[in-house]
């Protein structure tokens, strides 16, 4: 095995100067371990992937079932594959009538750059609408309607005719005309640092899109998939979205991202021109059979039930003076410091201590808590207990 610093720094394609450099040899449930077998609480997720747990059997399973039949096949679209069938079968047994069409993709920044592109080409429009603070992918369009300029700034020129609003403040949606394609939002704005939206604001949103002719595309790549206590975090609005993107726990470990709508919609990417938006390995079957598993965990484990109140039992927990602010939804936290670097010290002393919590690009004198759904509660207490220590040392 390979766990060299040297090979990892040099080799590999960094992101930033200061990497986590945490070697990660293998995982179960709630755990990471190195090499040398300590144990690291996953306190992230894997920032909101594993949702389920790491490797959790179900998912092992089917994916270990669907690997011993075929792998990739063909492009997406072409051949006929019981995989993605019973994905998309699945979905539309869960989501409301006019979410019936699924699109199966690699990442969440590619079904956010395919959901923009179906807008454009199913309402004529050129406009897109996206909210200060968001943050919706790297790729070039997805960067486009991200609010944050300090990571787009070396990139520009980027998408033109990309307007921007305030999230959450009613009066701003007068911007939204007759000319705008689409708004493009994420329920819950997550790197933001979790900004969880009033009711009135979404019904206001879906209302305004609806008067102008402009669609409604929610992204909840990391808001979604049970991760605030709903299936999907626009449940709790009592709104559909025209056009829904997800990904991240959505594939329970494994690369794999959806654009989800009405057929009706989907059809105008089959022509005008024909293969408006086309993937190589998007639908993968053992992705998809890992999928299905992790809505199947879900259900059958019935961890929506128990969400909120474990969301609960980690807000009573962690009470110290030096947290400033808390906002939460589900399991998904923010927890707002004076500085920055009291932040970091937090992460870094928890970490080794063996609990793994991390920061928001957006908002860095926070730091984030988006635990595994089927984290128990003697986890919680002793991952909290190390957490506070954190906060102390700090």
């Amino acid at each position: 095995m390979n766990f060299s610093k040297q090979t990892f720094l040099h080799n590999l394609a960094q992101t930033s100067l200061q990497p986590f450099l945490l070697p990660i040899e293998r995982a179960e449930g709630v755990y990471l371990y190195t090499p040398e077998g300590k144990a690291y609480m996953d306190m992230i997720s894997g920032i909101g992937v594993s949702s389920i747990g790491h490797r959790h059997p179900h998912a092992i399973q089917a994916i270990k079932k669907q690997l011993d039949k075929h792998l990739h096949v063909m492009v997406y679209g072409e051949y006929i594959q019981s995989a993605s069938n019973e994905l998309a079968k699945k979905l539309t047994s869960l989501l409301p009538s006019e979410l019936n069409c699924s699109y199966f993709v690699n990442s969440g920044t590619e079904a956010n750059e395919a959901a923009l592109k179906l807008a454009k080409r199913y309402t004529g429009r050129t406009e897109i609408i996206s909210c200060r603070k968001s943050y919706h992918g790297s790729t070039h369009g997805s960067l486009s309607v991200s609010g944050n300029e300090v990571k787009k700034q070396a990139y520009r020129p980027l998408l033109p005719d990309v307007r921007f609003i305030e999230f959450n403040n009613q009066s701003d949606l007068d911007n939204i005309t007759a000319r705008t394609a689409c708004v493009i939002m994420e329920t819950i704005q997550g790197d933001a640092g979790v900004r969880v939206p009033d009711l009135a604001y979404m019904k206001a949103v879906r209302t305004r899109c609806n008067e102008t002719g402009a669609l409604l595309i929610l992204d909840e790549i990391q808001c979604g998939m049970g991760r605030t206590g709903k299936l999907f975090a626009f449940e709790h609005y009592g709104i559909v979205p025209d056009i829904l993107t997800i990904a991240k726990a959505f594939g329970g470990g494994l690369p794999i991202g959806a654009f989800i709508s009405s057929e009706e919609k989907m059809k105008c990417l089959t022509h005008d021109p024909m293969l408006g938006h086309i993937t190589t390995f998007g639908g993968n079957p053992v992705c998809c059979a890992s999928a299905l598993a992790t809505l199947e965990v879900i259900e059958q484990e019935n961890l929506l039930a128990s969400v909120e109140s474990k969301g609960k039992l980690i807000e009573s927990l962690l009470q110290h003076p030096k947290i400033k602010a808390v906002r939460r939804i589900g399991l998904l936290f923010a927890f707002d410091f004076e500085t920055e670097e009291t932040v970091n010290k937090i992460v870094q002393y928890a970490k080794e201590q063996g609990v793994i919590c991390y920061w928001f690009l957006s908002h860095p004198n926070s730091f984030r808590i988006a635990p595994p759904l089927t984290i128990t509660e003697q986890e919680i207490k002793k991952a909290c207990a190390v957490i506070l220590d954190a906060i102390n040392q700090s």
